[in-house]
């Protein structure tokens, strides 16, 4: 076992894997959080993903940051540093550690020797012992070893110990005694580091300048703010791993800024508000969708929030929402199922569900962010799509996307936006017809104009989920039923140039295609590189949104043979593709990745080398 670090190697800079290994419950988070955010505010490109179980204490959790200088920051499978704070994992965390790495571990206990690896470096750090001496309180001692060993690797990676001591200043202003506390057990495992291990190790952070115009922000807060944005009033939600923080930040938001001072009656009053919002924590997803339809054909911008299970309790109510045409936007931060499944872990299951949501013949709008740059964006364009489309439409993010902290481009608003909110004839409007009918006078995009309650008397009817014709009126005339949903399967395919465009890129030389979907992006992305690298070239898709455009179709017609990397056991988005975008089935080989963690690169490149060099 080699304990002390070499110092006679090649320094690699800003291009390094860390992987902390901790007990759920014990605080760890927050002290890895605090070292993302310093190589965030260096300005080096980074990414952080929080491997945690659905359990609240007790059992193994992982956090793992990539650092790559070129942007390269899907997750990571080979460890330059692991941090081994668990027990329970010890043996699993030393064998994941790549050859020539380092293991940080609490010496104030001995390593079984039997965890020994000549190829990898020992770093002991008595952390126990230390927060013994230096923090009475059971409980602050188990914090503190946090805060003490993220100081260590401050120490090890060269981060600027000033920047995170600031970081700690921003967190703990308001409270000294932790402020003093964290800044202690920073300086405690810095300086231990220091003092007795050569720092910095071969591979080291250096600051750059490519976060500029960026921001650090999870998915499910970037959500929240488009739904803000975009003018939403009213949401209806049960609480669901991964989604809870979606409403849990648009509530946070509308307290702030959905609201208008009243005038006061005294001049010593306290200023009151009006909320102009209604959030609703329903008894379960049934009635959930309930209530955001409700709210949608009084003509609110309205959402609901949830996961895989939540979809599959709203299938009805989503079928009377596309047949009665009431719009409505549902964000699914998918997971792994089926059933309970594993809450906290993601996948991409939900495509096929999402697509055809109820029973009988419904075909609903989805859009695929890759990142929460795109939510925001994309749930904008959702509420403008229901409204223009008068029916749900599904932003389908995923559990990597919403729970993680991305660095993306910083959000961007166009003050002049105007929300699309698609054909409602206003009063003056019915008075300038003979008649008015829900489903009739379609426009060319097949859509039939609607009026809201409130309207006069001309703009009443009646709405059904039952057997309906082009007037409204209750029938079980095939051909009647049939010119109904006939139309609404046009509505839907009208769509398709609405919807965001797929992001496609052609490279000199390239033998095949490769197809994706939401948070694989990055993983592909760098896959294609690492291809290219061998002399495998590759063009590049990734689809953003169903029904599928016309610029789909066109590559799945230019390529003989396409590789479709998604996170599902059963090839999901290649079924649609097929489907719906008329896709050769011998033309589309799946690479599929679905045990529950982020895609990685290696992922991607080895199923495709071995199926092309076969």
């Amino acid at each position: 076992m080699t304990t002390l670090s070499p110092t006679n190697q090649r320094q690699r800079v800003n291009d390094f894997a860390i992987k902390l290994a901790n007990v759920n419950g014990t605080g760890s988070a927050s002290a890895n959080s605090l070292l993302m955010q310093a190589i965030f505010r260096m300005g080096v490109p980074v990414s952080g993903k929080n491997l945690f179980p659905s359990n609240i204490q007790g059992l193994p959790t992982w956090y793992e940051i990539r650092v790559n200088g070129d942007g390269h920051t899907s997750r990571a499978l080979d460890y330059d540093l692991m941090v081994a704070m668990n027990s329970q994992t010890y043996e699993q965390d030393v064998f994941e550690v790549r050859p020539g790495g380092y293991l940080l571990y609490d010496s104030s206990w001995p390593l079984d020797t039997d965890l020994e690896r000549d190829d990898v470096t020992f770093l002991g750090i008595p952390l126990a012992q230390i927060c013994l001496e230096h923090f009475a309180a059971p409980r602050e001692r188990i914090l503190m070893k946090n805060v003490a060993y993220a100081g260590a690797i401050v120490a090890l990676v060269d981060i600027d110990v000033e920047l995170v001591a600031a970081l700690l200043d921003e967190t703990f202003s308001r409270n000294e005694k932790l402020r003093a506390s964290n800044q202690l057990a920073l300086r405690l495992g810095y300086d231990y580091a220091r003092e007795n291990f050569t720092t910095p190790l071969e591979f080291r952070v250096e600051a750059m300048n490519a976060n500029r115009d960026a921001i650090l922000i999870d998915g499910n807060t970037a959500v929240a703010l488009g739904a803000l944005y975009a003018g939403a009033t009213v949401a209806a939600w049960y609480p669901i791993t991964p989604a809870t923080a979606v409403m849990d930040n648009f509530t946070q938001l509308c307290a702030k800024y959905r609201r208008t001072p009243l005038a006061a009656t005294s001049p010593d009053a306290p200023v009151q508000y009006r909320h102009d919002y209604l959030i609703i924590q329903a008894e379960d997803e049934i009635a959930s969708i309930g209530m955001v339809l409700g709210a949608g054909w009084s003509g609110a911008r309205a959402f609901t929030s949830t996961s895989g299970p939540g979809i599959s309790l709203m299938n009805e109510l989503l079928g009377l929402a596309y047949y009665t045409e009431i719009p409505a936007v549902i964000v699914d931060v998918q997971r792994v199922g089926p059933s309970t499944g594993m809450p906290t872990r993601t996948q991409q299951g939900d495509l096929m569900m999402c697509a055809y949501a109820s029973h009988g013949d419904t075909k609903h709008i989805l859009v695929f962010p890759a990142n929460p740059h795109e939510c925001f964006e994309f749930a904008v364009t959702a509420f403008d799509l229901a409204e223009r489309f008068q029916t749900p439409v599904f932003l389908l993010s995923d559990l990597d996307i919403g729970m993680n902290d991305w660095v993306v481009p910083k959000l961007t608003w166009d003050d002049a936006y105007v929300p699309d909110r698609g054909r409602v004839l206003s009063d003056d409007d019915l008075a300038s017809i003979k008649e008015f009918f829900r489903y009739s006078d379609e426009d060319e995009e097949h859509v039939t104009p609607r009026t809201l309650p409130g309207s006069i008397e001309k703009g009443a009817y009646f709405i059904r989920g039952s057997g309906h014709d082009r007037f409204g009126r209750y029938t079980e005339s095939p051909p009647e039923y049939q010119e109904v949903v006939d139309r609404l399967k046009k509505k839907h395919a009208a769509a398709a140039s609405h919807v965001p465009a797929a992001v496609i890129e052609h490279h000199e030389g390239a033998r095949f295609g490769i197809i994706t979907v939401g948070s694989c992006d990055l993983a592909v992305r760098e896959a294609i590189d690492q291809l290219s690298e061998v002399g495998v070239h590759a063009d590049f898709m990734r689809v953003r949104g169903f029904p599928f455009g016309d610029e789909v179709k066109d590559y799945l017609a230019n390529h003989e043979l396409c590789f479709v990397v998604e996170q599902n056991r059963d090839a999901q988005l290649r079924s649609l593709l097929i489907l719906e975008a008329a896709g050769r089935p011998e033309a589309l080989h799946s690479v599929l990745a679905y045990g529950g963690f982020p895609l990685s690169a290696r992922d991607v490149v080895q199923p495709i080398l071995e199926e092309v060099e076969s």
